[in-house]
């Protein structure tokens, strides 16, 4: 599916990263906190598939496929050009092939994901994640539901991204707050409340752990 809306969504997200996606992953280390400790909940074998939306320059991918046993490896992106990029840091870091493409990175909107029609699969993916990207999607209702419906029941869902920092001094809190919005990104509230009130319903485990004080958390949400 596409249209004016998605077709506006992908080229702003290629204004934004035009340019700095050739310094993304240097610059963001530093205050992307928790995707380690994510990727270290991502359970892989010969037989899973794992799929990033947001995957950016495929930095997480590229470590997951470091694995002895990576499986499927999907990434989804918005940005022509940051897919650009992944593909060339993938080629670079030579992520080795175990019988399917190393990684597979597709153009799209999160909330129009869909296993068959973008990656070809009859079945759903055992793992889906978003690392820092749900905070910046406008779209992030359709974003979430989306990739409910393409993981398989007993799939987990994990989101690494800001929290409120309370926790925090005040000062770093409001400094923090001031130079994310330069970026275009922010705490949103109501995307941790999206997350509590899935959990409530019943549709899915769901549960939080913080990062560094509150800077992020990592949600976990496991489909029932």
């Amino acid at each position: 599916m596409s249209g004016p809306a998605t077709v506006g969504q992908a080229a702003a997200m290629d204004r934004m990263y035009r340019f700095t996606r050739h310094v993304y992953d240097v610059t963001r280390r530093y205050y992307l906190l928790g995707r380690d400790r994510m990727l270290a909940q991502v359970a892989t074998s010969a037989d899973t598939a794992t799929l990033e939306v947001g995957c950016g320059t495929a930095r997480n991918l590229i470590a997951l496929a470091r694995r002895p046993t990576p499986g499927l490896l999907c990434g989804l992106d918005a940005s022509h050009e940051m897919l650009e990029t992944a593909a060339r840091s993938i080629a670079r870091h030579r992520v080795p092939a175990s019988g399917n493409p190393p990684i597979a990175l597709r153009q799209g909107l999160a909330e129009n994901l869909d296993a068959r029609r973008m990656f070809g699969r009859d079945a759903p993916f055992d793992t889906i994640f978003f690392s820092y990207c749900l905070s910046m999607v406008p779209t992030w209702p359709g974003a979430i539901e989306a990739a409910l419906d393409n993981l398989a029941p007993g799939g987990r869902m994990l989101i690494v991204d800001f929290w409120d920092q309370r926790d925090l001094p005040r000062w770093f809190a409001a400094g923090l707050t001031r130079w994310l919005a330069l970026f275009h990104v922010e705490y949103r509230p109501e995307v941790h409340a999206a997350l509590e009130a899935l959990g409530a319903s019943g549709r899915a485990d769901v549960s939080f752990e913080s990062v560094a004080r509150r800077y992020a958390y990592i949600a976990t949400v496991v489909k029932r």
